[in-house]
């Protein structure tokens, strides 16, 4: 019994710490993107936005799915104390990384500017996605190397290096924007546009940061590895493994392990740039200026996305700490244990997924101004409309990580497969029937996570006979959150009509939001005294509420 707990409660630790990381390096990457977006503006937004689009598709194809993959394989092999095979996978996997990863980068770097200019009508962004190739093959080594440590267990590399990533890449996205903007403005000059020149050289240098950012993590990992290997050695020698297995048989495991993870993944996520090409196609069919989509596109992927993808980065973190764990309890056969770690992680991420939707729409414009002096229409209507796909988001990204942590992983490739073309047809009606332009994308979207949630959660029941628990899930956290939207509400209204200072009135908001919601979960008995202490600082957070008389 007691052994239960202490894995249920590293599950959960381990998931908090890459959560907390993954927070962390997402308010860092919104807070670079605010003065990004002051350097090259919504069009230059769009040049990087594209490119990156681009890029995480390619990055997705040729080594996304192998963090996930080795995690699953090693897992599985030291629970059976087979380290010499753990060690054989991680090796495998190195050399099937720097082959996808090198594959991917040629075929960015020669393929750039016909992407760019036939699939998805923006060519200046052709110098932003050249830079980024040699990115693909440094991810897809370090993608390894973090999925190596978290099959261990420990998801304390994979947190540090992506702190590490995102600083560096924050640092030199801004720099070398800045001084590549300057340079463009004087090409452009010469060639009689300069505007132009300036706002795709400008994003350009953002990408170098990303490019940046990804070989300062290596380095960190490689520094830990390095550290850590003698370690691992020792393990190995008490291996009492027989049968090694072959380079041959690793890599053929290693891909049909990988395929149903990458088919899903790259379904789930190939979403934003199959919008990419559709909106454009259809609004410049539909008469609008290449430069009026091209600002809709790059208010879009600069601003609302930025945003909203800073909560759904935590279900990511905690999806890619369950699929060791869970692997590794579902070979043990052991379904109880299987069944609590889906229920603690699907009521972690809700717990945090339903205030900041509510949180994002009630605040839409007042966050809008206060990080991007923004308070137009446009973004503020996005956010209010998308806000509820934070909700829908955080839990599809889980579920797929629970079905193919249960080795369900074609079960996600066919949702996501139906989900897809229900999606494009959804988009494109709301953008000829409704011309509804950007916000058809934020719908659809919002339709392709909700209809990913529906079906994901269909698979878990029937797989597992599982049903998840209701009211501390999603009844008292809603419920706590409506209360929160309000007094956010009331609270930013008369601050906003005293001070008329939207930075005060913003920030205090969100702290009595904060308060608000955490006071009522505790009262409403939304979270346990036990599962409160597995979270970041829980020990801390008890001793206060009980003070408080909370708990």
């Amino acid at each position: 019994m007691g052994k239960r707990k202490k894995n249920e409660s590293n599950f959960l630790v381990q998931g908090s710490i890459l959560a907390v990381a993954s927070i962390i390096s997402r308010v860092i990457g919104l807070l670079y993107r605010i003065p990004l977006k002051s350097i090259i503006g919504d069009i230059g937004n769009d040049y990087y936005g594209t490119a990156m689009e681009i890029y995480s598709i390619l990055l997705l194809i040729s080594s996304y799915s192998l963090p996930l993959a080795v995690s699953k394989l090693v897992s599985t092999r030291i629970a059976k104390g087979q380290w010499k095979n753990a060690y054989r996978i991680f090796k495998g996997a190195i050399i099937f990384a720097l082959i996808s990863g090198t594959i991917a980068s040629l075929i960015v770097y020669f393929g750039a500017g016909f992407i760019t200019t036939y699939i998805v009508m923006t060519p200046l962004s052709k110098y932003a996605l050249e830079v980024l190739a040699p990115t693909l093959a440094v991810v897809a080594v370090l993608g390894v190397i973090r999925g190596f440590f978290q099959g261990m267990g420990t998801m304390m590399p994979s947190a540090l290096s992506q702190l590490c990533e995102q600083v560096i890449n924050a640092i030199v996205s801004v720099c070398v924007a800045y001084v590549l903007y300057q340079k463009g403005m004087k090409i452009g000059a010469v060639l009689g546009n300069p505007s132009t020149y300036a706002e795709a050289y400008g994003a350009g240098g953002g990408t170098i940061g990303t490019e940046a950012g990804a070989i300062a993590a290596l380095v960190v990992v490689l520094f830990i590895l390095f550290l850590y290997h003698p370690r691992f050695k020792r393990n190995a020698k008490q291996d009492r493994t027989k049968k090694l297995e072959s380079y041959s048989t690793i890599f053929f495991v290693l891909t049909i392990t990988i395929i149903p993870v990458l088919l899903s993944t790259t379904i789930y996520n190939i979403t934003s740039f199959l919008d990419l090409g559709v909106f454009k196609q259809i609004a410049a069919m539909q008469g609008y200026k290449a430069n009026d989509y091209s600002k809709m596109w790059g208010i879009y992927v600069g601003e609302y996305k930025v945003l909203i993808n800073v909560p759904i980065a935590i279900a990511s973190s905690v999806s890619a700490s369950s699929v060791p764990s869970l692997s590794t309890a579902f070979a043990a056969k052991d379904m109880a244990q299987v069944k609590r770690k889906v229920s603690y992680s699907i009521r972690f991420i809700m717990i945090i997924a339903i205030p900041c939707a509510v949180g994002m729409g009630v605040l839409a414009s007042p966050i809008l101004q206060l990080l991007f002096h923004d308070n137009r229409e446009l973004p503020e209507r996005m956010m209010q409309i998308g806000a509820i796909s934070i909700v829908f988001y955080s839990l599809s990204t889980l579920s797929n990580g629970i079905l193919q942590g249960i080795n369900r992983m074609n079960v996600p490739v066919k949702n996501a497969a139906i989900t897809l073309f229900l999606h494009i047809g959804v988009l494109a009606i709301l953008m000829y029937g409704l011309d509804l332009n950007i916000y058809a994308v934020v719908w659809a979207n919002t339709f392709f996570s909700g209809m990913m949630c529906i079906l994901n959660g269909m698979a878990i029941k029937k797989y597992l006979r599982y049903r998840q628990e209701i009211l501390r899930t999603f009844i008292i956290p809603s419920i706590s959150a409506a209360v929160m939207g309000g007094a956010v509400y009331g609270v930013y209204h008369f601050l906003i009509n005293t001070t008329k200072i939207n930075a005060v009135a913003t920030i205090a908001s969100i702290c009595v939001g904060v308060c608000v919601y955490g006071i009522l979960l505790l009262l409403l008995r939304g979270l346990r005294e036990n599962e409160l202490r597995n979270f970041p600082m829980g020990s801390l957070i008890v001793r206060i509420a009980k003070k408080l008389h909370l708990m």
